[in-house]
């Protein structure tokens, strides 16, 4: 019902920057929130950062003051700049979007994820 593509991931020096972009499409009657979580080797899955279609955003710890998520509500697109990149930011990001195919109760979808791998 609901696809969630992601773009931008790929390799970059500690201290640069890179810019993700998630598109979703389908049959998508509302959208609650959108946002990205990430997934380093031998580690659990963790919220970054998320954005509601209010505006209404809010960003784990390590990232805050480096990451800003954005969200185009005309395009379904969520986005997510990176800057000041280090090490620890390395790890598989995946797109979030929260809502609804109809008209009920909202559910997660999830993108297939792309890989940043930051080197030191």
């Amino acid at each position: 019902q609901v696809q969630l593509v992601e773009s931008g991931g790929g390799l970059v020096q500690a201290g640069g920057s890179l810019r993700l972009s998630c598109a979703a499409s389908g049959s998508i009657f509302s959208i609650n929130a959108m946002g990205w979580y990430r997934q380093a080797p031998g580690k659990q899955r963790e919220l970054v950062a998320t954005i509601t279609t209010g505006d209404s955003t809010n960003y784990a710890d390590s990232v805050k003051g480096r990451f800003t998520i954005s969200m185009d509500n005309a395009k379904n697109t969520v986005y997510l700049q990176m800057n000041s990149l280090k090490a620890e930011d390395t790890a598989v990001y995946y797109c979030n979007l929260r809502g609804k195919v109809r008209i009920g109760y909202a559910v997660d979808y999830w993108g297939k994820g792309t890989l940043v791998t930051v080197s030191s």
